[in-house]
C-alpha cells in the first residue's frame, strides 16, 4: 500500500531545511509563526524527519533535520505549490 502524499503544510515545512546546513527544520516559519507540533510529529511518524538535538532550555521544542527520505519526498512533489 502506498502512503499518502505530504499535505500542504507538511511539505511547506520540508521545504524550510532543504538549503540548510545539515537539512535543520526551524522551529518557526519565515512569519515568525511556530510550526505546528502536529505537522513535525506527522512528519516524524512518516520518517521524513528525524530529532537533531533536545533543547535544555525549551524541552518541548522539537529541533528536527531532514532525513534522505524527506529529500526525496520535497525533489517528488516540486510540482506542488
Amino acid at each position: 500500500m502506498a502512503s499518502r502524499p505530504p499535505t500542504m503544510a507538511q511539505l511547506r515545512y520540508l521545504r524550510l531545511g532543504r538549503f540548510q546546513p545539515g537539512g535543520k527544520l526551524p522551529i518557526f516559519d519565515p512569519n515568525g509563526q511556530q510550526i505546528s507540533k502536529t505537522v513535525i510529529k506527522s512528519c516524524l511518524k512518516k520518517g521524513w524527519v528525524q530529532t537533531w538535538f533536545d533543547n535544555p532550555i525549551k524541552p518541548d521544542w522539537l529541533v528536527c533535520k531532514l532525513t534522505e527520505e524527506g529529500r526525496r519526498i520535497i525533489d517528488k512533489h516540486t510540482d506542488r505549490h
